[in-house]
């Protein structure tokens, strides 16, 4: 039995000013696409440095309505890693192409040496997907696959850089994520899309809302006129006003929020520093890393129990924790529809094994990271192998 307070995985971090920004919205009499959301829009591209950002539903919506903008389409090829999130392979089966999956380095992030075998003359577009925090060097990617377009999956990374360039600028697009448990969020659900690509905006704004001519902001907004006209088949990704009020509050907190996320990876890495039965995540100096998560290696071959066990044994301690990600190759979708197999991807199927994801959010307590660090490094030692003689 747990006789201590149960520390979550995650817990999202609202306080009184997002709370009053949401209720601000329903009072209004405009609940939907409006002012707020573009407002969103302009302090986001203001804090990148990007022309555009369209505020949308989820990264997963980002990242269709960028390939459908870069002219992805059936026949195409789409260069995927392997350790990432489904949403980066199935935005490419809802266009048609196929999702070319290839390994990744030892940081969790895709590199030059296994891109360059994977691109051939149907590579329409590479997807450098940005891991717990850390950016891709995505500029070292571009000399192996010159003529296919970039889209960075950035849900990690805000506020991530490489050498002081955010990430939204690293690539020809990039997908934001403003989920539950992101940096910031839209209050649960949301995200954009940012180009200084003028095409890719316009194309990608107006099928955001079911391709037609004008939102109801503009039309039925101050001063709005109500004619439309439907000018491609579309979707409907559009964000919320409700979602992106509570956004612009959670973006004004960014840096702090971030800042708090940097001080527990500073805590975690000093317990952890002494023992040699977990690798702490990688980074690089130089770089800023979003710390969106805190994924350690166990050294298994030092332990008589699996990952999964020692997720358990967390668990009755009650400490949450989670993985971040089985690879897309070890999935029956994957198998079924492209041939993929166990195997494939071997220096993925080692980091899925070891890894392990700690809590890591804003408003954790010393004594809770000390908790489960010192929970974490007390379970390994119980089940390490004893030492040969």
């Amino acid at each position: 039995m747990v006789s201590e307070e149960a520390i979550p995985f995650h817990r999202p971090a609202m306080g009184d000013a997002e709370i009053s920004a949401a209720g601000e919205i329903l009072r209004s009499g405009w609940l939907t696409t409006g002012a707020k959301a573009h407002a969103l829009e302009a302090a986001v591209a203001e804090r990148l440095g990007v022309k555009h950002a369209l505020a949308v539903s989820s990264a997963t919506a980002a990242l269709h309505l960028a390939l459908e903008a870069f002219g992805v389409h059936a026949g195409n090829e789409v260069v995927v890693p392997t350790y990432t999130f489904t949403a980066c392979g199935e935005v490419c089966v809802y266009l048609g192409a196929r999702p070319v999956l290839v390994d990744v380095g030892d940081d969790y992030l895709l590199t030059a040496a296994q891109l360059e075998p994977a691109v051939t003359d149907e590579t329409r577009a590479v997807i450098p997907v940005h891991f717990a925090g850390l950016a891709v060097d995505v500029p070292a990617l571009r000399s192996v696959a010159p003529t296919a377009r970039f889209l960075e999956d950035a849900a990690h990374a805000l506020p991530a850089d490489i050498g002081g360039v955010p990430t939204g600028r690293l690539g020809d697009a990039a997908a934001f994520s403003f989920y539950a448990t992101k940096t910031m969020t839209t209050g649960g659900e949301g995200g954009m899309l940012v180009t200084d690509d003028d095409a890719v905006a316009h194309r990608a704004a107006r099928m955001r809302l079911h391709g037609i001519s004008s939102d109801a902001w503009n039309r039925y907004g101050a001063g709005g006129r109500w004619f439309y006209q439907v000018e491609e088949a579309g979707f409907k990704y559009n964000m919320t006003d409700v979602a992106a009020a509570i956004g612009l509050v959670q973006l004004n907190r960014l840096d702090e929020l971030a800042d708090q996320r940097t001080e527990i990876a500073g805590r975690y890495d000093r317990t952890f520093a002494s023992s040699a039965l977990l690798d702490v995540p990688p980074r690089r100096d130089g770089d800023r890393h979003a710390w969106h998560l805190y994924v350690i290696g166990i050294a298994l071959e030092e332990l008589s129990i699996d990952r999964a066990a020692v997720i358990d044994r967390l668990a009755e301690a009650g400490i949450g924790a989670s993985v971040h990600f089985i690879p897309l190759h070890l999935h029956p979708f994957y198998q079924r529809e492209y041939g993929y197999r166990p195997g494939d991807f071997p220096n993925a199927e080692r980091l899925y094994e070891r890894s392990i994801s700690l809590p890591i959010w804003p408003g954790m307590t010393d004594s809770q990271v000390d908790r489960v660090a010192t929970t974490l490094l007390e379970i390994l030692d119980s089940v390490r192998y004893p030492a040969s003689v």
